[in-house]
C-alpha cells in the first residue's frame, strides 16, 4: 500500500465541494482494494454548532458519509475498471455507531471495497478515534459507465 500525500488527485477527484469533504488526506491507497485517511475535527465546521450545543460531536452519520467518500476513492482509481460516472452513495447496511469524537480529534478512516457489480460498488469501512473504533459500516455506491475513453488511459 503507498503512503503520504502522493494521493491528492484521488482525492480531488470526489465530487464534493471542500465544505462536505471528510477526508482531509490519503495516507494509503491499494488502488480497487483499499486506503486509508484521515479527517480532523476542526471546531469550526457548522454542523458543529447544532450537535450538540455545550457539547460537540462528530454526527455519526458523517462518520458513515466518510467511509463512503474514502469508498469512492478507492473504487474510482480501480486499475480493472474504469471510473463510474455520477459516483454517489446508494446504500448504508450494517451501520453502527460506537463512539464519538470532537473538535481537534484526528480520525482515522478505511475503506476496502468487497464487491463489485456493474454500476454497483459494495464498500465496508470503519472510523476510528484516539479511544478506538468509532463508527463501522458496509454502503453502497453506484454509477453508471463512462462515455468515451479512460481517462486514466
Amino acid at each position: 500500500m503507498k503512503q503520504g500525500d502522493e494521493h491528492r488527485e484521488a482525492l480531488a477527484a470526489l465530487p464534493h465541494g471542500p465544505e462536505f469533504r471528510f477526508i482531509d488526506r490519503v495516507t494509503g491507497l491499494n488502488p480497487g482494494r483499499s486506503g486509508v485517511g484521515q479527517y480532523r475535527i476542526r471546531g469550526d465546521e457548522t454542523f458543529l454548532a447544532g450537535h450538540f450545543p455545550g457539547r460537540p460531536m462528530m454526527p455519526g452519520v458523517l462518520m458513515v458519509e466518510a467511509i463512503a467518500q474514502l469508498g469512492g476513492v478507492v473504487a474510482q482509481c480501480d486499475p480493472d475498471h474504469p471510473p463510474l460516472d455520477d459516483l454517489r452513495l446508494a446504500g448504508v447496511r450494517s451501520a453502527k455507531i460506537l463512539g464519538s469524537a470532537g473538535p481537534g480529534e484526528m480520525l482515522e478512516i478505511r475503506a476496502g471495497v468487497e464487491g463489485r457489480i456493474g454500476g454497483l460498488v459494495q464498500i465496508r469501512g470503519e472510523v476510528c478515534g484516539a479511544d478506538g473504533q468509532l463508527a463501522t459500516a458496509m454502503v453502497v455506491l453506484s454509477g453508471s459507465a463512462g462515455k468515451g475513453e479512460d481517462p486514466r488511459a
